[in-house]
């Protein structure tokens, strides 16, 4: 039986995400139904990237300045969400189906040791900012309109540390699921938390041992009798706990740092063989392995054993280079990204 996402409250609503066992259906079809690929099953997969920033704003008067645009000199929230919906119709055309945004963003310098700027759709108290919330609205519309599926992540460590203990994390993930389903997206799944297992996280609630309680809290939110798809990530190379396999509808891997490709397939082995383990997709929604030309490849091996496979390019401050580092420039702008997408198109015969 299918497990079917928000519910349709608009007119304008149109696409639906639902899961059939390890497989995806989007608006009532396997994705990619009928596609092999060099012996590989690509039907019920969900090709996806990391495009975490696109409602990134920083509210610290002392480093707004380092993301400034080449052409203008200074940085523009609106700006950045414009470009990014402006660009996804171009992923669609290349057959990615799904990306990853994120409410409290990710390190704008692709790794961090510190994070003193301030991202996040959340005030102290856990309200949802307008602001913020409105760029999420333009995004999660255009993907509803062209047949795209938003992963949405709530939290990111560097910036929970700005939320005041438990009863913040809470209001947040009730009033972010909540405002979700009554705007009636069904194209929506959540990664609750952004690698619950990173040592930088300070609130209690967001780390490892807990986080299922997240995901419990998210699954059990109802508008119409419908919820959200639900589910958080772990560091590159690590397994969810199988607390955390156990309650989620999908599992996510991350592939970051993991050099050899062997290691991508025997992860998702491992996950399968888990004690807690019941037939769900396996999506990897961060990876920063690319050698596509190549015969062994993180991407490839993902694929060969049914799970489905997510871009993270980093970049750098290079205006051109990378999804992570703002000003990101939306499009297909560099060497690395073009060779992505044309893996995906070709993977999924679009």
């Amino acid at each position: 039986m299918a497990l079917a996402a928000a519910p349709l409250a608009r007119a304008a609503g149109k696409t639906e995400i639902a899961i059939r066992g390890e497989q995806f259906v989007l608006n009532g079809k396997l994705t990619y139904a009928g596609r092999t690929f060099e012996g590989m099953k690509i039907e019920g997969l969900l090709f996806n990237s990391r495009m975490i920033q696109g409602i990134y704003d920083d509210e610290n008067a002392e480093t707004v300045k380092l993301w400034k645009y080449p052409d203008t000199g200074k940085w523009d929230a609106e700006r950045n969400t414009r470009e990014f919906v402006g660009a996804m119709a171009e992923w669609r055309k290349h057959g990615m189906l799904g990306y990853t945004i994120g409410l409290q963003g990710g390190s704008p310098q692709g790794y961090s040791k510190v994070q003193p700027w301030r991202n996040s759709m959340f005030a102290a108290d856990g309200a949802t900012k307008p602001a913020f919330r409105a760029r999420l609205q333009k995004i999660l519309d255009r993907a509803d309109e062209l047949g795209m599926v938003s992963i949405v992540n709530y939290f990111y460590f560097g910036q929970d540390e700005h939320l005041n203990g438990d009863a913040a994390i809470l209001r947040a993930t009730r009033e972010t699921t909540e405002w979700m389903l009554k705007r009636g997206y069904r194209n929506v799944m959540v990664d609750v938390v952004n690698e619950a297992n990173n040592r930088s996280y300070q609130q209690p609630l967001l780390k490892a041992d807990r986080v299922h309680e997240l995901v419990e809290l998210v699954k059990s939110i109802q508008v119409g009798g419908r919820r959200l798809i639900t589910s958080t990530s772990f560091n590159g190379g690590t397994l969810p706990p199988e607390k955390v396999v156990e309650v989620s509808d999908y599992v996510i891997l991350h592939g970051n740092g993991v050099k050899d490709p062997a290691r991508i397939t025997r992860m998702v082995e491992q996950v399968r063989a888990m004690k807690s383990w019941k037939p769900k997709p396996v999506l990897f929604n961060e990876d920063d392995h690319f050698d596509f030309d190549k015969p062994a490849n993180n991407m490839r091996s993902a694929t060969a054993a049914y799970a489905s496979w997510g871009y993270f390019d980093p970049g750098a401050s290079d205006y051109m280079d990378g999804y992570q580092c703002p000003p990101v420039n939306w499009g297909l702008s560099s060497e690395r990204k073009r060779e992505f997408f044309a893996a995906v198109k070709k993977y999924t015969g679009f």
